[in-house]
């Protein structure tokens, strides 16, 4: 039976879990936090509290998904493998990253080819844990993630109850993927191993924020929320951060490798799709 192991159960993996496990695959999920571990087994998915010992379910792993963050000194699941890691065969792993790991780029395009220069701490503390599950000895990818979003992460609750607003930061782009593409991506990956090789994903059409709020607001038949000068905007520290890095990203290699056909090739499908949902 194909077992996947997911290092860091949260939205992504789920979505790809709810793929697999009608497909006949196992899911080994680890999690924090206890008041998660049934409704864990309702989905289908063997919970796994984490930290704990990996020495199971890394042998029984024939697919191994890390996707929890890292921290100053990398990857925390491969901190604490320890010796399971040496044993473990699995047919294929996948650490999910993030575009940011390119740092900005004002506006111009980035490829897997475009060299990592990490601006934030976060974004170094990713090419370090690239640089360690490439490093293990096992058939390890990167998958390079955009801004994520899908059923439940969406911008439609905060237009709706007027919270929402346009961020103006004349110039500012980012690029963006569905979670249901990353499902896609991953599980076509699982199918066409090529190990060492890293993956944007991201959808064919980078905008600004504020574009798309005004087309959910559009889509509600509400107005545009509020436009605020990026200057004067009330924002956190993290969110901030996100709008010192321009840049638009390429998914050229998913497609040419791996045949990958987006389902939500822009935000506007992509939205459309949640608000039918």
């Amino acid at each position: 039976m194909n077992t996947l192991l997911s290092l860091g159960h949260g939205y992504t993996a789920s979505a790809l879990a709810a793929r697999l496990i009608p497909m006949g695959w196992a899911v080994i999920g680890t999690c924090r936090d206890a008041a998660r571990v049934a409704g864990l087994r309702t989905l289908g998915v063997e919970p796994l509290m984490w930290p704990g010992d990996l020495t199971d379910a890394l042998a029984r792993a024939t697919h191994v998904l890390a996707s929890a963050a890292p921290d100053a000194a990398g990857d925390p699941f491969l901190q604490a493998a320890g010796p399971a890691l040496a044993p473990a065969r699995p047919d294929w792993v996948g650490y999910l990253s993030t575009t940011a790991v390119y740092g900005d780029h004002q506006g111009g395009w980035v490829s897997e080819d475009t060299p990592a220069t990490p601006q934030s701490a976060r974004a170094r503390q990713r090419v370090l844990a690239e640089e360690q599950w490439l490093a293990t000895g096992l058939p390890a990818h990167v998958f390079r993630l955009a801004g994520i979003y899908g059923p439940g992460r969406g911008p439609f609750e905060k237009v709706r109850d007027g919270s929402a607003r346009r961020i103006i930061k004349p110039g500012q782009v980012f690029s963006r993927i569905h979670v249901a593409d990353i499902a896609t991506t991953l599980i076509v990956s699982m199918a066409k191993p090529n190990p060492g090789r890293i993956y944007n994903l991201c959808d064919d059409e980078p905008a600004p924020a504020e574009d798309v709020l005004s087309h959910a607001a559009h889509l509600l038949g509400l107005p545009d929320p509020p436009a605020v000068d990026f200057d004067q905007a009330q924002m956190s520290p993290m969110a901030r951060s996100f709008y010192s890095e321009s840049k638009r990203v390429r998914n050229d290699r998913i497609k040419t490798e791996l045949g990958v056909r987006l389902q939500f090739p822009d935000y506007r499908a992509g939205l459309a799709d949640i608000l039918a949902g």
